[in-house]
């Protein structure tokens, strides 16, 4: 009996072959694609998804189809690996069984399913799911295949329908309208636009903002050689107010402790990592998420962790114990305090799902880099779990001024254990005990003038929990979306800026179709998919719906499109506004040379031929600053998250 096993790429064919084989699979090519063999059976990786949906050729050229048309229209799918699906065809020729081996979620069960076309008819076709690709798990895999989901595959073929109907409609739409085509198109999208929305009204919150002053008033006490601090416990936002209780304060040099309390407190670990938790610590870390995931899912396929895309925070049994003793081999200090402060049982978050566990650690190596940076954020992140809760003293204290209350905290680690191996902030602040009813000498009071904060704009980490929390995009998505917004130069930035071409495009949808920037009908179509996972609903029905909806929408969009192409085009002109020119006043531009060639020159061409060059990758940014040399602008060049500001003039030198 000769077994195909399909992969979802071909470091996890090689990997899986070498496990099932005991070392002794050999690489062999079949139309220049490697595949491996042993025994009667073959491993065979793909290249994600084997083909590609798009609509009908006559329908490529944007200027003969009018965007709302594309709503109706049936997309075809074709093969986009020909070589790949050749070697499929051939080799599942002499099989009697092919076992789908992608990876275990929507998009993987999709990417195998795309493959059986390719099978000859009456062959076996089972199912291997797993979630890390060690040797215990993958055997134990293959000794419990299981069918296909095809329910699962839908939900995911609907999301590529609906994903490229919404995209390529709305996108078409917004381009044409406000003529930016070619390279320069401006992209619009399902789980895009409300993302890119909630950026740009976080924007203008921050930019509408007006602070209200307050005042905030310490003091700091000593006993027994002990300083401590207290405060009032309120903002006070009248001046007056503040200044007279600021003098009652300052007229005496004791005060007498009302109430103390003393108490301990125990501070249990972080639960483990679904993605998106994984995510945001890794943005904090200043690791973009795409990268971060793209670097997860290379530890996942390489058999370090498990699988990196889950919604859960539970772990189910697993061999804790043998995992910390393989981490042993790069962490011997930590995993031994990890030993010695064990929980009876993990922590766990308040997620649950069954498809895949926590993210944690399933072997260990030295690496190098952010993949070291990586795999050391989820190995300390798994011990963490495992360790027993921190010992806290908290101490609080209201101490009478005068007539005045003024409150102390303190806040000290008795007993580090989580904390030993997994990096947590937290402020200690040290306070002797107090005696109800005795006096405690002032030192200080200090009176501070404050404003109040508009709100932090949007990190990586945090537009994830937020596009979480809205139902926007999944655990596999969402990274890609933020890449994309950064891609097509709406954001910038790692607090996250919007371009002025964001806000025309977000300001444009708005008006003319405000439900396709409103996460709302977002998440309803996600939920809808999910439904075709659990069976509840059919392909087509869902598919039929978000047309209608997208129908509705451009209804409003077509009455208004000579005022967004509009609103748009004068937001790229500003977008591409590059200062003054110092030789003749004129508006110094982003152009663009017969050769494509990239540069800033003079609208008063050809009278002033002042011209700069520019770099021809990356984001090129104005901030409003001048050379004060020569008064050419400053130009901020952003590339592969490097950023540099310099002199326009290369021969300033400034």
């Amino acid at each position: 009996m000769k077994r195909l096993i399909i992969c979802e790429k071909n470091i996890a064919a090689r990997r899986i072959a070498w496990i099932l084989s005991d070392g002794k699979a050999r690489q062999k090519r079949i139309f220049n694609i490697p595949y491996y063999q042993f025994n009667n059976t073959i491993v065979i990786g793909l290249r994600g998804h084997i083909k590609k949906l798009d609509f009908p050729k006559e329908y490529g050229r944007w200027e003969n189809v009018k965007p709302r048309e594309l709503i109706w229209v049936e997309p075809v799918k074709k093969i986009g690996e020909m070589a790949i699906a050749n070697a499929i065809k051939t080799l599942a020729k002499d099989a009697k069984e092919v076992i789908i081996a992608t990876d275990y979620d929507r998009e993987g069960e999709l990417i195998g399913a795309e493959v059986l076309d390719l099978i000859p008819k009456g062959i076996e076709v089972k199912r291997a799911r797993f979630s890390s690709i060690t040797p215990a798990e993958i055997k134990k895999a293959f000794e419990n295949l299981q069918d296909v989901d095809m329910n699962l595959a839908r939900s995911a073929e609907a999301r590529q329908y609906i994903d490229l109907i919404w995209g390529a409609s709305l996108t078409r739409f917004i381009s044409l309208a406000s003529g930016q085509l070619g390279k320069d198109f401006l992209s619009v999208g399902r789980v895009q636009s409300p993302t890119l929305a909630m950026i740009v009204e976080r924007e203008r919150e921050i930019q509408n903002f007006v602070p209200k002053p307050f005042w905030k008033i310490r003091v700091f006490f000593e006993k027994d050689g002990v300083k401590f601090e207290g405060e009032y416990p309120e903002k006070i936002w009248d001046e007056e107010e503040a200044e007279n209780i600021y003098r009652k304060l300052k007229e005496v040099e004791r005060g007498r402790v009302l109430v103390f309390k003393k108490e301990i407190r125990y501070d249990r670990p972080p639960p483990p990592f679904d993605t998106t938790s994984f995510l945001k610590e890794a943005s904090s870390m200043g690791i973009s998420a795409p990268h971060a995931m793209k670097i997860a899912e290379e530890l996942y396929m390489n058999g370090l962790i498990s699988y990196p895309r889950t919604d859960n925070t539970v772990y189910p049994p697993l061999p804790f114990k043998n995992i910390l003793s393989k981490l042993a081999k790069v962490y011997p200090e930590e995993v031994k305090e990890v030993f010695s402060m064990l929980r009876s049982r993990p922590v766990s978050g308040k997620k649950e799902s069954k498809d895949h566990p926590p993210i944690h650690p399933v072997d260990a190596s030295r690496l190098q880099g952010s993949h070291a940076k990586i795999f050391d954020l989820i190995a300390r992140r798994f011990m963490a779990t495992l360790s027993k809760d921190d010992v806290l003293e908290r101490k609080e204290g209201e101490i009478d001024i005068n007539g005045v209350v003024i409150k102390a905290k303190g806040l000290i680690i008795k007993e580090k254990n989580w904390r030993k191996v997994y990096p947590a902030r937290i402020e200690e602040k040290h306070m002797p005990d107090l005696e109800e009813g005795e006096e405690i000498e002032i030192v200080k009071v200090e009176r501070r003038k404050d404003k109040t904060r508009p709100p932090r704009r949007y990190t990586q980490g945090s537009l994830i929990v937020e596009m979480e929390r809205k139902g926007l995009g999944t655990k596999a998505t969402r990274h890609e979306i933020i890449g994309k917004l950064y891609e097509r130069n709406y954001i910038s930035g790692k607090q996250i800026v919007p371009t002025p071409s964001a806000f025309a495009v977000v300001d444009a949808l708005k008006e003319g179709a405000e439900i396709i920037t409103k996460p709302d009908m977002t998440a309803r179509l996600e939920r809808e998919m999910d439904l075709i996972a659990e069976g509840e609903k059919s392909f087509e029905e869902v598919i039929e719906e978000s047309r209608h909806i997208l129908e509705k929408a451009f209804e409003i969009l077509e009455k208004n499109r000579e005022s967004i192409g509009r609103e748009i085009k004068e937001a790229i002109s500003k977008q591409n506004f590059f200062g003054k020119c110092p030789v003749c006043g004129g508006d110094l531009v982003i152009m663009k040379s017969n050769r494509g060639k990239r540069f800033i020159g003079c609208t008063n061409f050809p009278k002033c031929t002042n011209s700069y060059p520019l770099p021809q990758r990356g984001k090129i940014i104005f901030e409003g600053d001048y050379c004060q040399k020569c008064g050419a602008p400053i130009v901020t060049s952003i590339y592969r998250g490097k950023k540099w500001k310099k002199c326009a003039d290369m021969k300033c030198g400034e």
